[in-house]
Formats: C-alpha cells, sequence, structure tokens
C-alpha cells in the first residue's frame, strides 16, 4: 500500500486488513479473508472509515463463511460496520478538541453527509477432506471499482467486479458510514464465487492499479512486473515502480493497495 505522488503514507486513503496472522503451514488448513478500502477524497476522513470498514469486514468474514455470499449475512456486516462510525467520530473529536484542534466549520458541515470508500474483500477456503489441499474455494464482495482478479498460468480466469477498462469512472458506488439501509447497501454489493488450484493467483487492487492492469496491452509482462514485488520489504522499490509508471501517464496518480495470494499447495 502506497499514497499517490505528493502526499504522505500517513494521507493514504486505501486501507488493508489480512487474516489470519499465522504460517503458511496453517493457512493450508484454515480460512484465509483480505479485504480493501478505498476511501473517498471528497469526503472527511475517509481514510479513517475505510480502516474501520476493511478491518470489521476482514474480521466477520473469517467468524462467518457465508458472509461474502450476501443476504442476511452481510446485511448484519453493513449494521455493525456502521455503528462504529458514531462512537469513533465522537472519540475522535473530543481528542482533537483535547489537543487545541477542535474540527472546523467546514469538517463539521461534511461530516454531516458522513465518510464513503469502496469495498472488496475475498475469503479463501481449503476444500474439506483434501489432505494437503488440492483445490480451495473463494468468494468475494465488491462494492465500487477496486478490483479481483483470478489468474492461472498468467492468464486471466477472472475479473472482478470491472470487467472492462471503460466501466471505471469517476462515481463508484460507495459505502456511507451513515448508511442505515443495508438492505440496499447489499443490493448494491456484487457477489461472486470460484475455484483455485495450485499454481493460481488472486491479486487485489485498488482502483488505479487495476485500470493500468486491464489496459495494459501486454497482460503477462504487466504481470510480470507486478509480481515483482513480493511483499512489504519491496515496498520502496514498488513506490519507485509506480512513480515511473506515473511518468509515463500510463498510471493515474492516486493511492495504491494490492494483496497478492499464490495457491502453491506442498
Amino acid at each position: 500500500m502506497t499514497p499517490k505522488h505528493g502526499s504522505t503514507d500517513t494521507e493514504c486513503e486505501d486501507a488493508v486488513a489480512v487474516l489470519p496472522h499465522c504460517s503458511y503451514e496453517d493457512m493450508l488448513r484454515e480460512p484465509l479473508t483480505a479485504s480493501m478500502c478505498d476511501g473517498a477524497t471528497e469526503s472527511v476522513l475517509a481514510k479513517d472509515w475505510a480502516r474501520i470498514l476493511a478491518d470489521t469486514l476482514a474480521r466477520q468474514a473469517m467468524d462467518r463463511a457465508d458472509l461474502l455470499a450476501g443476504g442476511p449475512a452481510f446485511e448484519e456486516f453493513a449494521a455493525a460496520a456502521v455503528a462504529q462510525w458514531a462512537p469513533w467520530l465522537a472519540a475522535y473529536t473530543r481528542a482533537r478538541t483535547d489537543e487545541g484542534r477542535p474540527l472546523k466549520w467546514y469538517e463539521q458541515s461534511k461530516l454531516t453527509s458522513g465518510a464513503f470508500a469502496t469495498l472488496l474483500s475475498v475469503r479463501v477456503d481449503p476444500v474439506q477432506g483434501e489432505t494437503p489441499a488440492a483445490h480451495w474455494h473463494w468468494r468475494a464482495a465488491a462494492l465500487g471499482d477496486s478490483c479481483l482478479f483470478h489468474l492461472r498460468d498468467d492468464r486471466l480466469l477472472r475479473s472482478f467486479p470491472v470487467e472492462h477498462p471503460d466501466e471505471f469512472g469517476t462515481t463508484p458506488d460507495l459505502f456511507g458510514s451513515r448508511n442505515h439501509d443495508t438492505a440496499l447497501i447489499a443490493e448494491r454489493t456484487r457477489f461472486a464465487e470460484g475455484e483455485c488450484v495450485p499454481g493460481d493467483r488472486l491479486l487485489l487492487m485498488t482502483d488505479a492499479l487495476a485500470a493500468w492492469f486491464l489496459t495494459a496491452p501486454d497482460r503477462v509482462g504487466a504481470l510480470g512486473e507486478l509480481l515483482e514485488f513480493a511483499g512489504p520489504d519491496d515496498l520502496a522499490g514498488f513506490s519507485r515502480w509506480l512513480t515511473g509508471l506515473r511518468e509515463q501517464q500510463v498510471l493515474r496518480n492516486d493511492d495504491v493497495a494490492v494483496v497478492r495470494i499464490d495457491f502453491e499447495g506442498r
């Protein structure tokens, strides 16, 4: 995860949560969840709402296998996430006042509408009864234009929820921190599922990087560039690579988050 050019790490409005924090051996036997939220710059405290949303979704998706299938479980998650906003905002407001930095009038005005973010989450489950796991089942939910890509042999099998580059727009669907209409949130959220075998990859990306990948004239080459960066230790090189793409004007200047899940078996 890295901020747009000209911004600091603390200003990054993307948020990522991955569970569990465990060894690779355990991941072969247990579920894994990853959630990614992209805060809308136009709203106040979007990065904070994105973090709350991503953390809540990752934890609840880990606890409930049916959450990312939609229906009542997803509506209950939506209600639980929104319920956290008012107490969090009250604590934040008190802290700002205690620090001698009370909310400005324009911040208070915008907060009446709430904060907004896109949402993408996936849960991966090893198929039961297979030791070691020979394949895995995944379920995903998306509201907005962050994308999940399912790849096999460097070939794109599934792009979710955006399938074509021209579907990226300036006004994606957003999850509002004050939206108590959980049925409407669930209705606007899209759901998908699939199967992975050893050698497959799932990539989760926020919209700027997802659009770059889908529009790349040489998608295999683009994937090879991206896979050069394997984890947090490569963050500096990843940031330099993104800067190069922006200078070439093939990547929009926006915050970037990516999660990579490789399926290797034993």
